[in-house]
Order: structure tokens, then sequence, then C-alpha cells
């Protein structure tokens, strides 16, 4: 088995200081060793952090997860495996409302289009990238020469391993690592409990505590037909977790923005949430809407719905983070040390240039060119899957008479098995939903660009954007799995294609500019200003969050919210007792099936717990363990306060919320009479 590689050069430099309190996202071949030492007198050894690294995974739709025996099966959270149950349900049989139990093997679900990702190395390219660019490049340039190097090496790297293969950019520009997975395809459902106790205390819950949840999905991953056998898997604690105790979080933390500058944190308060606010909460409209017309309405709307309430709530905390002046002011105060050592230390400007003039030179670009990316280049103003395949289709026949490096990222050579994964994925699409959101969206573009806009005309060619979409999902072909096979290699006629085709330049224009105006310059910019952080001490050592395997770490720690006393623990009892508080009314009606288990339960189990690591979206479903790498909890949300954490650590009150081992034992045993995963998982 391959080592992670200890990182090099530059990267070692950027990795040099150490994060406050218990802080930190941290790469696993930059682990906080130290830290851990220091504060709580653990080794962290290479042993240990292959045995986490090997049985963590990752899920294609931006969650987490991990092995948890020796015959492939898959922990994770309910709502990160919501959108595979959604599509293994039908009209006759909403498992995502009864739930699913699958008794034996040939019962397990496969499902339609689920990719999961283990890390089996990674490897530092940052000088192989950042010597593809020459000092008398253009940004237009510099960005192309970039995307063409992660291009090759990837490519290189597929070829040579077999092993699906990523460029990663790492301190906003500052590093370049290749991460190699292991990619399965084969994925099938094996368990997961009603909706009812998954998401008990629904919306209103969402990002509260204390909380009642079983958020838990089983999956088992299969191939050639046979469950795999992983290299590592995680065994439950035999121990008995309290507060004050240390744990570990092995993760894929989506997107975090701590390395920011003031001005690029300002344009997100003042641009891109206010934006997307928008959007978000008119689909919630929407959908809502949706779900009333009737029950099998309310099926086929529910994954979306959820969606896009957890994304209003994540707005909102962070868009109330952005606007509470001590963020912005403790980083320009940062900031201003900086600035003023980068004009009276010699050769620090020689060196570094100035990177927050280069920053704010390119969020003036973005600033003016956001509102037409979000809706045209970001492909917002057409929501329906149906576009989305037919995007890919005409741009793939286009893309793939190019070189691979100098193709879109996602038509790479090394990334085309997914591509036509998600492509010929035949989870069903309901030409009611897919019309209401499309003519949602087509509608928030004639708001936003009027009615005499050129490209608005030509989308909407003469009708409303009821009519038009209507007539878009109604006629079009791309529903039929093999008409898009036939798409892919042949001239067809298909008006959801040639409405991609309309808008294909626009959107391609609108993209090149934010590349290489933008993304490209930015890139390069905060490159230069890690390592000018570094030199004058201001680095927190960790990049920010990419989708890659993160080690976190912190203990269970209750907190205090208005002045009272928050627990770390909630127990099965507590379920029953908020049920009755509220006179079992939705949603905080206990399911039937715990109200028949009630007096086979131990209602001193505990349910769900709080600590302290550093988390934030993607994290979903990420395992919990103890001292001993062994699973003690499952992470599923953090509270209402750690929404700050995407723009700087906290941990006073800010917390991560997760499933106790305990409780799926107690909950798989005697509510669900599914003894046999009990004894599989080693409960």
């Amino acid at each position: 088995m391959k080592k992670c590689l200890v990182a090099v050069g530059l990267v070692s430099v950027l990795l040099g200081s150490a994060a406050s309190a218990d802080e930190g996202m941290w790469l696993y071949n930059a682990p906080p060793k130290k830290q851990l030492k220091s504060k709580y007198n653990f080794e962290l050894t290479e042993p240990w952090m292959d045995h986490l690294r090997l049985s963590s995974v990752r899920f294609n739709n931006g969650g987490s997860g991990s092995f948890v025996s020796d015959q492939g099966l898959v922990l994770t959270n309910h709502h990160v495996g919501a959108d595979a149950i959604q599509k293994l349900s039908t009209e006759g049989s909403d498992l995502i409302k009864t739930g699913f139990l699958a008794r034996s093997r040939d019962q397990e679900l496969p499902t339609k289009d689920l990719e999961l990702n283990v890390l089996y190395d990674i490897v530092d390219v940052t000088d192989k990238v950042k010597g593809a660019v020459t000092k008398d490049m253009s940004a237009e340039q510099a960005e192309a020469a970039r995307r063409a190097v992660k291009a090759r090496l990837e490519k290189e790297s597929l070829d040579q391993t077999g092993l699906r293969s990523d460029v990663v950019t790492l301190f906003r520009g500052g590093a370049y690592h290749l991460y190699r997975y292991k990619k399965y395809t084969d994925i099938r459902l094996v368990f997961a409990p009603e909706i009812g106790i998954a998401f008990y205390g629904g919306d209103t819950d969402n990002f509260e505590y204390p909380r009642y949840c079983l958020d838990m999905t089983l999956f088992r991953v299969y191939e050639d037909g046979k469950p795999v056998k992983p290299k590592e898997f995680l065994k439950p604690s035999q121990g008995s977790l309290k507060e004050g105790d240390l744990t570990f979080v092995s993760g894929h933390p989506g997107r975090t923005e701590r390395q920011n500058t003031a001005a690029h944190l300002e344009f997100l308060r003042d641009v891109r949430y206010p934006m997307a606010l928008q959007n978000v909460r008119r689909m919630e409209v929407l959908l809502r809407t949706f779900s009333e017309r009737s029950p099998e309405s309310k099926r086929r709307a529910q994954d979306d719905l959820f969606g896009v309430q957890n994304a209003r709530k994540a707005y909102l905390g962070g868009l109330e983070g952005l606007q509470t002046p001590s963020l912005l002011e403790s980083k320009r105060a940062k900031e201003a040390r900086i600035k003023k050592a980068l004009s009276t230390q010699p050769g620090l400007e020689a060196r570094y240039g100035n990177p927050y003039a280069d920053l704010e030179k390119a969020l003036a670009v973005y600033r003016d060119l956001y509102e037409d990316y979000y809706l045209i280049g970001a492909g917002r103003a057409f929501n329906t899957r149906l576009f989305d395949i037919a995007e890919t289709i005409h741009r793939y026949k286009s893309e793939m008479g190019k070189p691979s490096e100098e193709r879109l990222r996602e038509y790479r050579d090394s990334n085309l098995d997914s591509l036509k994964q998600g492509l010929f994925s035949t989870a069903p699409l309901y030409d009611d939903l897919e019309t209401a959101k499309l003519a949602d969206s087509l509608s928030f573009l004639l708001e936003v660009r009027g009615a005499d806009d050129p490209l608005v005309r030509s989308v909407l060619d003469g009708k409303s954007p009821r009519t038009r979409a209507s007539e878009l999902i109604r006629s079009t072909r791309l529903k039929d799995v093999d008409f898009r096979r036939t798409a892919l290699e042949e001239e067809v006629e298909d008006p959801m294609i040639q409405l991609a085709a309309a808008v294909d330049s626009e959107s391609r224009r609108l993209r090149t500019v934010y590349e290489q105006q933008v993304a490209g310059p930015m890139e390069e910019a905060y490159g230069r200003l890690g390592l000018l952080e570094y030199e004058v001490g201001a680095t927190a050592g960790y990049p920010d969050a990419t989708f890659t395997l993160r080690l976190a770490y912190g203990p269970v720690l209750g907190f205090q919210e208005d002045g009272e006393s928050v627990p770390a623990f909630t127990k099965i009892g507590g379920l029953f007792e908020k049920g009755e508080r509220f006179d079992q009314a939705p949603p905080y009606n206990v399911p039937d099936s715990w109200m028949q288990a009630r007096s086979r339960l131990d209602l001193e189990t505990p349910f769900n717990f709080v600590s302290t690591p550093d988390i934030t979206g993607g994290n979903s479903g990420s395992p919990v363990v103890d001292r001993k790498g062994e699973l003690v909890g499952l992470i599923f949300d953090g509270n209402i306060q750690s929404l700050v954490l995407d723009f700087q650590y906290e941990d006073k009150v800010a917390r991560a919320v997760s499933v106790d081992v305990r409780a799926i034992k107690e909950a798989l045993s005697k509510v669900y009479q599914a003894d046999f995963l009990v004894e599989e998982m080693g409960l």
C-alpha cells in the first residue's frame, strides 16, 4: 500500500504554522501531530491515519461516509443517501417515507448513479503546475497553461494507476496536489430508516440542538458482482463515549472561505449570498406549492425541497456571519499588519508584488460579471436535469475534437467515465416537476435580464416562461437513456439540445471571462498572498476546504445558549418526551415503528451528541472516531452557530452534531429487527 507523500518545498512552508484552539481541516499528508501531542498527549501515527483514510469514503453527490464491515458495508447519512433513495422510489413505493431494509443480499437495491471514492494516494505536484507558468505570460495564457498541465498530470496518473486522478488546488493557488482515488460505481441500498426519524423535527429543527435524529443509511459496495473487501474498515468503539473525550472526524468538507480577503468577503456579503438567497427562496415557494398538489407530487419534490430548505438556512446563517462587523474588522486588522510589512520590509514587494490590489482587480470584474455568470454561465436559468443532459451532449461533441488538456475540465479524459455514468443514469424524471422548475428559472431569467434582452427573447421564443418550459419538457426525447446514447454519437433533432446550443456561445463566453479574468488571477494572487502571510507569521497552516479528505479533531462538549446550558448528549427517552410535549403533531410526531418498540428500547441510550471538530458542508456522513480509531458517531449537522465556520473557526458555541453509534445499535436491533446488520458491523 502506498503512503501519502509528505509535501515538500513550497507546501511545507505554507503548512509550517499552527492554527489556534482545535481549529483546522487538516490535510492527511500534513496532519496536526504537534498540536495533538501538546494539547491531548495523543500520538498521531501513520498506521492510525492509514486505517482512517482507507476507511473513509467520498460520495459524488457531495457527502462523506465510511466502510463499517469487511463486506463492503458503507455508513453515511440518510440525507446524503436521500437522492439515491428517491431515485429508487416509485409512486407506489415511497422509500423516503417508509424506509427500506434488505434482509438478504439479493434484496439490496442497485442505485442509479452513485459513485464512491476512496483516497489511496496524494502526490505534491506544485512545482509542475507552477512551472508551467512563466513571467511573460498574460493572465489568459497562464490559466491555459495551468489547465493544460493539470489535465496532462491527471491523464498520466490515470493511465499509470487506473485510479481516478484529480489535481486539487490548495491554499487558493499556493499549492497543487494530485489525489488518487479508488472509484466504485456498483452501490446498493441496504437500509434506510423512515424520514420521520431520519429527519425528526424537520426544517424547524435543522441546524438546531438538542436533536433526536437517526440520520443514517447503509449501502453496500460491489465490484465484479461481489461485495468488496475494503483494505480497512471501522469497528465500533467498545468504550462509553462521554463529555470531554477527544474525537476525530474524517470527511470531505466542501468549501470554506477563510483565506478570503476582506474585499472578497464583502463581495460574498453584498453580491453572491443575496443572489443565491433570492433564488433558493423562490425555489422553496415553488416546491412547497408543487408538493401541495397531491401525495405523489409531494413524494416527487421532497428531495429537492429538502435541498433548498437546507441551502436557505445555510445561506442565511452564513450571511449573518458576513454581516457581523467583528468578522470583517478582524480580517481588516490582519490585512493592515500584512500590508504594513509589505510596504516597509525590504524585498517583500519585489517577491510578492501586491496581491491585495490584484485580487481587488479580479473582484471588480466578478462584480460586473456575477449576475450573468450565475444565470447563464452556471446554468441557474435552466433548472432542469434535462437541460444539463442536453448541454453535456452538445458540448461533448465539440470538446472531444480537442486534445484533453484543452477541453473544459469536466470533459478531460480522466473524467469521462464519471461524466458518462451521470449522463446515462436511469433515475426517473417527472414532466410535471421538471416543467415547474424550468418555468420558474426561466421566469427568474426574464425578471433579471428583462423581456427585451436578446438572449431572453431567443430562449423564450415568443412564449411565456411556463408555456416555453412545458413545450420543451414535453417534446424532448432526452428522458430516454437510449436516445441520450444515440445523441452523444450522432446528430439528432431535439428541442432541449437546440436550446443548449442556442445559449452555449454566451455561456462559454461568460465562463471564459470568469476563468481568465477572475478565477485564474485570483488563484495566482492568493498563492502569492499565502506565501506572504507565512513570511509575516499570519497563516493558519491548513488550506480552505476543497471536497477532499481532511482530518479534524476536538472533544465532546456541551455549550451555553441564551444563558442556558445545553448538554452534550441527548437520549432516546428524550425523543418520546418531545413527541408528547408537542402532542405528536408534525414535525415532532414519533414514527409508529418507534412507538411500537418503545417498551423494548433502553431510553437512557445516548442518541445524538455535539463536539467541537472543525466541519462544514460536505462533512455530512463523516465518521467520528475515538483515540483508538474506533467508530463512536456519525456527523449529520452543525448547530446554527456553526455556520460561521465557513469564514472563521469558533468553538465557544459552534458545534458539530452526530448520531451516537450506541443509538444506531439500539435502533437496528430493537426497532428494525436487523440483528444481522448489528452483527456484521460488530455492534
